[in-house]
């Protein structure tokens, strides 16, 4: 690992861009006291505090009805994601807590590590591998470096691991084979390292929002760049219209959380396909043509 080390410190301006930006480097939003308390009121009708997971915890708006999914797929795993306990602050990765001023209805039970590294893309490649590993899918999980390198888990599995000379990206026999969650902590802890929006950007493929399924993506690659995932969906059978509920994670590195919606409270935290060419997350403001999905 010395030289893919020594590589990494050459390669950190291109590896190492930053995926997420602070709100306060954006477009400031600063709700009033007045409607934080509505949408607080306004989401209480849809929440079951008791509710161990999202499925449990969050109902559909009147008229709505959860897409069926099957129990095997994707889908069902982010709807069934396991929540902590109501009114719990969002952590980050060392101990300190995210206050929530309008941003989030509910926090994921999932550990993110003691390292500053499972940001907004890492969460979402996470819980796509985090998926693929509980079905025993080893060989679908892959992702790209920002550089490009494909970095498949099959390979790692088998005690493989990643080394560079000059421009040459290339696997090396290091360890004996391996499949611990360990060792895939290991594995997505370098995915997180050296992916990012800009790489995950060009791994998904473009989808139209008519088309939005859960799993899906908003994504916008760059640095900065943010990314959330589609965690939800329920239909009205009469009109067809369909609502979604988006999670993410941020910068510092922090637990996932499950978004407030801040432009109607009316049925936060679920959002509108509706919402014409701009969607407007607490923070982050993403076009509709940057809706992607993965292609397997």
């Amino acid at each position: 690992m010395k030289a893919f080390n020594a590589w990494l410190v050459v390669g950190s301006l291109l590896l190492l861009l930053p995926t997420c930006k602070p709100k306060q480097e954006q477009a400031t939003y600063s709700p009033s006291s007045k409607e934080l308390e509505s949408r607080t009121h306004a989401t209480a009708q849809l929440v079951d505090n008791n509710g161990e997971t999202l499925l449990q915890r969050i109902s559909p708006p009147d008229g709505y009805q959860r897409i069926p999914v099957s129990q095997t797929s994707f889908a069902y795993y982010l709807r069934t994601l396991p929540l902590k306990p109501a009114g719990t602050l969002v952590s980050y990765y060392d101990g300190r807590t995210k206050s929530n001023k309008g941003v989030y209805v509910a926090v994921v039970d999932l550990p993110i590590g003691k390292r500053d590294l499972h940001q907004c893309a890492d969460a979402i490649m996470r819980l796509r591998a985090e998926y693929l590993y509980q079905q025993k899918a080893f060989d679908r999980i892959h992702f790209n470096f920002t550089n490009g390198f494909r970095v498949d888990y099959t390979p790692w599995m088998q005690g493989k691991r990643i080394a560079v000379e000059g421009n040459r990206t290339y696997w090396v026999q290091k360890t004996t084979p391996s499949n611990t969650y360990q060792d895939f902590w290991k594995y997505l802890e370098i995915i997180f390292s050296y992916a990012g929006t800009l790489s995950l950007e060009k791994e998904l493929q473009a989808t139209s929002v008519d088309q939005l399924k859960i799993g899906d993506v908003f994504i916008q690659g760059g640095s900065p760049g943010h990314a959330v995932v589609v965690v939800d969906v329920a239909i009205n059978p009469t009109t067809k219209q369909k609502v979604f509920m988006l999670a993410q994670s941020y910068m510092p590195a922090q637990e996932i959380q499950i978004l407030s919606n801040i432009e109607d409270a009316s049925m936060s935290p679920w959002y509108s396909t509706n919402f014409g060419e701009t969607l407007y997350t607490p923070e982050w403001t993403f076009k509709k043509t940057t809706l992607k999905r993965f292609a397997d």
